[in-house]
């Protein structure tokens, strides 16, 4: 069901990925050895219509020149207008990790995913924007006295 939920992750605002990326954070570490920069308290990116709110990110750049991202956070959120609509696409996890090089997007602990009046909640939630491929995953529970299951949700809401 996430694949109804998410496809068009892929197809957010176009003009998003031209636009500058704006980084506010309390402390900021760069070190370009490792082509990596740091910052942490209070982590606000823009970048068009994408927002990201964390505690501490990390972007780092490989040799391609494709950009990774670690958000970590209580939680760490993003939110980003969907292409040709008036929808957003918004999530929220403990981390959320992105592969530019790889075009996906995985969220881990106490993950969610809204996409209009949509939702999904599991423990990672893993969306490939190249194959359009989704999925949510939850744990089983570790005490071996309890039954029940780690669970994934998701409301799919009739379109009008």
């Amino acid at each position: 069901m996430l694949v109804i939920l998410i496809p068009e992750l892929a197809f957010s605002e176009e003009a998003d990925s031209d636009q500058p990326i704006e980084i506010e954070a309390d402390t900021m570490m760069v070190e370009e050895t490792k082509n990596t920069s740091t910052y942490e308290g209070d982590v606000v990116l823009t970048q068009g219509s994408l927002i990201i709110n964390a505690d501490r990110l990390i972007i780092r750049e490989d040799r391609q020149g494709f950009q990774h991202s670690t958000s970590i956070g209580n939680p760490t959120t993003f939110k980003q207008k969907m292409k040709d609509s008036d929808e957003y696409i918004e999530g929220k996890a403990l981390r959320i990790e992105y592969d530019g090089h790889m075009d996906k997007i995985h969220l881990y602990e106490e993950a969610f995913v809204k996409r209009g009046d949509d939702e999904v909640w599991g423990d990672y939630i893993m969306y490939d924007a190249t194959s359009e491929f989704a999925q949510a995953l939850s744990r089983k529970d570790n005490d071996e006295t309890s039954k029940k299951k780690g669970r994934t949700k998701a409301i799919i809401k009739p379109k009008k």
